[in-house]
């Protein structure tokens, strides 16, 4: 009985968040056994996704980037031509495919296509250095690598035959629109498997390691949009990259939505305000570097862009440092929704605007269908406004590494690999990764804490800190600060001790021109860590 009301209370939730969406609609009875049978036949990912916006609105546009518009129909026939492409390139079932692509259609056409070829996905950081690369397609051995031209001579050290451009610069070399012109784009029988996506990890302490999922399903655009206000029909800048999780889920929910996608291949943050603008979107999805570039600008070209019909600001893929939250705010109005979470467990917590503006450093709320608890090192619940290790249930946790391993797991929960704690106010409060935290003179010092104080100062543009040795208290910790206007280490020491604890005043302060980071705005901290070596 508690199971049969459970699924009920399920569904009901499950319809109203989608019909608050728009996504329930009204569809005549031949539109709806059309999307039956697409769904069907395709399944729910790129292949069913983006087949079925062809079937409800081929001719709405579906994609805008700078080679100009594509209709949901336009982009159908285009995968389905580039699918007998790939297949006449020895791309079959169960194969894998590498994509190396920045945010433009190519990224999109190859996506599909290798879907309903039912072959894996295999999405490349385009940000990976040579070694990087050579590791994990070794590792992966994919069919065929699809990239954009910028990036051949960085992958000639890699072991590949088999290689298309998705965005050519010259003449030289197979593109994807040779294959899309030269191919039938007729409709196409669908495989026998569905195809599995392998997002990489950011790489910030090793080697990426693969992260594979099968298809996601509602449960995913559930979760998300019972606490982000996403609607049906509306235009979307994905800024943050498509390769990286928080991108690509953003496309997969374009897909369930039918929003329009807007993309750039490269960010720059008066383009990103311009794109908003001109293209009127209403939701624009980041990475927290990216709303720092765009704060950053002159006051006299952020003037120019009160942008008041964008509703949606979605941020994820690192922590939102100092007061960026309110900052962005007090700009661009309450509409910044901060999302934690990683690769592997996917959305662990949602923090709205009103959370932000409550408490600017909390992760907010678990969404639908989410479970976080904090743990000790036995495994058990931690009290409320304890300290532990964060691990998460829901459906949609990754399978395990495609290179073996997973992630830490008890009582089907998760490990995120952070620390963090459960406040008094009912957020989720993330201190840092849990292999971060160090121990100096007896005392614990995360060093989160300690880089949000530094970024509170004014004449700090951002902040990173790391535990180095120390003959006499084992650890320490150095900061690296990159500058927005002049302050000495002393100025910095004394305003970090007037804020926290004395043992969690740096040691030493180090300044730089900018924190070294990854594509996806991560702070590279195994860079930092080794700053004496690279600096002697």
């Amino acid at each position: 009985m508690n199971s049969l009301r459970a699924h009920a209370s399920g569904a009901a939730t499950t319809l109203r968040v989608l019909g608050g969406a728009g996504v329930i609609r009204p569809y005549g009875p031949r539109t709806l056994v059309a999307l039956g049978r697409t769904i069907a036949r395709w399944g729910t990912g790129p292949a069913g996704g983006f087949a079925s916006l062809a079937v409800r609105e081929p001719d709405r546009v579906g994609l805008v980037d700078e080679l100009g518009e594509l209709t949901f129909g336009e982009m159908h026939r285009r995968s389905n031509a580039l699918a007998r492409g790939l297949a006449e390139l020895g791309v079959g079932e169960g194969d894998s495919v590498a994509v190396m692509c920045r945010n433009h259609r190519g990224f999109v056409d190859a996506s599909v296509a290798v879907a309903k070829l039912g072959a894996d996905l295999l999405y490349l950081n385009t940000a990976f250095a040579g070694p990087q690369l050579v590791d994990v397609l070794e590792r992966e051995q994919p069919a065929v690598v699809i990239h954009d031209e910028e990036f051949t001579r960085l992958l000639s050290t890699a072991h590949v035959e088999k290689r298309l451009i998705a965005w050519a610069d010259t003449d030289r070399g197979t593109t994807i629109e040779s294959l899309i012109e030269g191919h039938d784009d007729s409709e196409l029988a669908p495989p026998g498997r569905h195809a599995r996506i392998v997002i990489l990890t950011s790489g910030t302490t090793g080697t990426p390691k693969g992260a594979p999922r099968n298809e996601a399903g509602i449960d995913a655009a559930v979760s998300m949009l019972s606490r982000m206000p996403l609607r049906h029909g509306w235009r979307t800048h994905i800024a943050a990259p498509l390769f990286h999780t928080w991108g690509f889920a953003h496309l997969a929910l374009a897909m369930l939505l039918g929003s329009t996608v807007v993309l750039h291949r490269k960010f720059d943050p008066e383009t990103a305000l311009r794109t908003v603008e001109e293209h009127r979107c209403q939701s624009m999805v980041v990475i927290p570097v990216m709303l720092q570039r765009i704060l950053a600008l002159d006051e006299e070209v952020l003037a120019r862009y009160s942008l008041p019909g964008l509703e949606v600001v979605a941020a994820s893929g690192s922590a939102l440092p100092g007061t960026l939250a309110t900052s962005w705010m007090d700009h661009f109005g309450d509409n910044l929704y901060n999302i934690y979470g990683s690769t592997e467990v996917a959305y662990a917590s949602i923090a709205t605007p009103r959370d932000l503006r409550e408490s600017p450093s909390s992760a907010g709320h678990p969404p639908y269908g989410t479970v976080v608890r904090i743990l000790d090192e036995d495994g058990r619940e931690v009290p409320q406004g304890r300290t532990g290790r964060i691990f998460v249930g829901n459906n949609l946790l990754f399978e395990g590494y495609t290179g073996g391993g997973s992630k830490d797991m008890v009582d089907g929960l998760m490990a995120t690999g952070d620390v963090g704690r459960f406040g008094g106010d009912g957020r989720l409060y993330v201190d840092g990764r849990d292999d971060e935290m160090i121990v100096s003179g007896g005392e614990n010092v995360f060093p989160k804490e300690v880089e949000d104080c530094l970024v509170g100062h004014e004449a700090v543009a951002e902040a990173a800190a790391v535990g180095v040795d120390d003959d006499d208290y084992g650890m320490r910790l150095r900061a690296f600060v990159a500058r927005r206007s002049e302050v000495t280490e002393d100025e910095l020491k004394e305003h970090v001790k007037n804020h926290l604890a004395r043992y969690k005043v740096p040691r030493e302060i180090v300044f730089l021109d900018e924190l070294p980071r990854n594509a996806t705005g991560k702070i590279l901290k195994k860079d930092l860590a080794h700053w004496d070596e690279e600096t002697s």
